[in-house]
């Protein structure tokens, strides 16, 4: 634990390589995340059918034990991968601010990626724009952490600053 207290997490090779096959399997997570969100659909109305269901379709709307599961895994999941993600980027030379964006924008748009189903499914179909939202801000703020401590642990110059 030592290591994650301290800044030499790039000159540790065996953390290192214990950071580069989590950012893989975290890579894998994304990439299959983003083709998951493909087949539902990134528009209103796919949402909205996948949520609520759709007669033409013959699709029936998730329900109430289908989303109890899927946010009990994910409420825990997406807490440890965010805090594994956004402690590893603590120690890069990014501007505090931007740190404070990304760390707020990673967690802000996962809690309302999962919410934000359930809000449409029960509250309102308006809230498929809250999850379409919350969808791109999480998908691109997960990829940015991720190409942020892949460049971290490798840069050698400029004490691993990143701009």
């Amino acid at each position: 634990m030592k290591f994650f207290i301290s800044n030499d997490i790039r000159n540790n090779s065996l953390l290192k390589l214990i950071i580069v096959f989590t950012l893989i399997f975290f890579f894998f997570l994304w990439l299959t995340n983003l083709l998951l969100y493909l087949k539902i659909g990134l528009s209103y109305d796919s949402i909205v059918e996948y949520y609520r269901g759709s007669e033409d379709s013959f699709r029936r709307p998730k329900s109430y034990l289908g989303l109890l599961e899927e946010a009990h895994f994910h409420f825990f999941s997406m807490a440890v991968i965010l805090v594994t993600l956004n402690h590893l980027i603590l120690f890069s030379k990014i501007n505090n601010m931007w740190k404070l964006i990304i760390i707020l924008a990673s967690f802000i748009s996962a809690f309302g990626d999962i919410v934000a189903g359930w809000l449409v499914r029960y509250v309102s179909p308006s809230f498929a724009y809250l999850k379409l939202g919350s969808v791109i801000v999480l998908q691109l703020s997960f990829a940015i952490l991720l190409i942020f401590v892949l460049i971290f642990l490798y840069s050698r110059n400029n004490n691993g600053r990143i701009y």
